[in-house]
């Protein structure tokens, strides 16, 4: 790794958190949204919300300087409040955010590989996650063993078993 490091997310990282799924809602450029309306909407927030619970896990990628550059957390959501990426109850999603700067460095490649491994060592059998289909991520988790499950007319749902 050059230019960053990896450590595990802490309780104390929730505006990490918030900052990073800002950077993954407005992945696009051209259709992003003011932060305060990002994590104004509950289905948004809810990624965060009450960071850390139990069962919630991640990493935070951050500069020589220790300034956070991306994050890639998982949290389990219930079958009767799905998240855009469940696939079934005890399947964490996750969610990948990387500052643009930071972008096309291999950053969103050692937290997906980093939250991989730390979701295999605390026995959680598959990841998931949902992408929108014209986001160039979707390549990155493709090449991680990511593997599309189901899709609507925008975006697919993507699991990788870990064991």
């Amino acid at each position: 790794m050059s230019g960053y490091r990896i450590r595990p997310a802490a309780g104390d990282d929730a505006r990490v958190l918030a900052d990073m799924l800002v950077e993954a809602v407005n992945w696009n450029a051209l259709r992003a949204r003011p932060r305060v309306t990002v994590l104004e909407d509950p289905f948004v927030a809810r990624y965060i919300a009450g960071w850390m619970r139990p069962g919630d896990f991640g990493c935070v990628a951050e500069d020589h300087h220790g300034t956070p550059v991306g994050a890639c957390w998982a949290r389990l959501f219930p079958a009767n409040a799905p998240g855009s990426g469940f696939v079934a109850v005890g399947v964490p999603e996750l969610t990948l955010g990387v500052n643009p700067q930071w972008r096309a460095q291999g950053v969103g490649r050692a937290l997906l590989r980093e939250i991989a491994r730390r979701g295999a060592a605390s026995g959680v059998a598959r990841l998931s996650l949902s992408v929108e289909r014209a986001n160039f991520a979707q390549r990155l988790y493709v090449s991680e063993g990511y593997v599309t499950v189901a899709s609507d007319d925008r975006a697919d749902v993507m699991v990788r078993a870990l064991r």
